[in-house]
């Protein structure tokens, strides 16, 4: 479990962002061992998915392993898989999204998507918030699902205290829309690179320690104490979890690595370094 660079991605299902750097955008950090680059601003996801491959590409030309870090849910609860594609399979919601979200810079097709995913669920749900003008069949603008048979969160989630559910698409500091967003992303990423990417808990225990490539969940709140202390001399949150966050992933020891790795979620995934706090504080500071 030793990586020569981390890179943690913290995600957007917003439109472009424009050129100037602003928060509640897509933020890149990248560290190894010993330096830490610069945050970069990136104003949408077609600029971000191009940067992670120049990244990519240039570690696999310089040998190097490369662990890289998403900041949302990598699946859904127990059953929405199967619920949508008949397996038991987190890559197969990948690979669902990926041929039914209509993604641009400017515009996407999440909150359509949502709203036809509850339709075919009885009940009203899973999904809720329409932050559209439009009304959108299916798809609540408030929270008033019920019968539609989904848990509401991830193991993972109930321990990590002020995570959203991947339900909610909209709303500060909701997550569902960047699932939706994202997972399209990390499908192409292991399509392009088969054979060099592992997905942690998902791939074998033993190809994730093989492969030159890693992509792990993260969650930056777990690193809240070392942001607040760099929020005290200004800047964007985005860019200082982003920072941190690299930095710790790229400092901790392959020992501490592995011991937070150490879990079975084969369905719903994990969040990297849930309940090692501590660990990642240290590593980060």
């Amino acid at each position: 479990m030793r990586f020569d660079r981390a890179i943690v991605v913290d995600w957007s299902s917003g439109n472009d962002t424009g050129p100037r750097p602003r928060k509640d955008a897509i933020w890149l950090g990248q560290s190894t061992a010993g330096s830490d680059a610069d945050p970069l601003y990136l104003r949408n996801r077609l600029l971000a998915e191009d940067a992670l491959h120049v990244r990519i590409d240039a570690a696999l030309a310089a040998r190097e392993r490369l662990l890289i870090g998403f900041d949302f849910p990598f699946a859904y609860p127990a059953g929405f898989s199967r619920a949508l594609t008949g397996q038991d399979d987190p890559f197969a919601v990948w690979h669902w999204f990926a041929l039914h979200l209509e993604d641009t810079s400017k515009r996407n097709s999440r909150f359509h998507l949502a709203g036809a995913i509850n339709r075919s669920f009885p009940g009203v749900g899973p999904f809720w918030f329409n932050g559209l003008r439009t009304d959108i069949p299916g798809l609540p603008r408030c929270d008033l699902r019920e019968g539609h048979g989904m848990t509401e969160r991830r193991r993972c989630d109930s321990l990590a205290k002020g995570s959203f559910t991947c339900w909610q698409m909209g709303g500060a500091g909701a997550v569902g829309g960047q699932v939706m967003t994202g997972l399209p992303v990390l499908h192409r990423l292991r399509r392009r690179y088969t054979g060099k990417l592992a997905t942690w808990p998902f791939d074998a225990p033993e190809v994730v320690a093989a492969a030159p490539v890693v992509l792990v969940e993260i969650w930056p709140s777990l690193l809240n104490a070392a942001v607040r202390e760099a929020m005290a001399g200004g800047g964007i949150k985005d860019a200082h979890q982003v920072r941190l966050t690299a930095r710790a992933l790229a400092r901790l020891t392959p020992d501490q690595l592995r011991a937070m790795m150490d879990v079975e979620a084969p369905e719903e995934g994990w969040i990297l370094g849930l309940g090692q706090e501590a660990a990642l504080v240290v590593a980060a500071s």
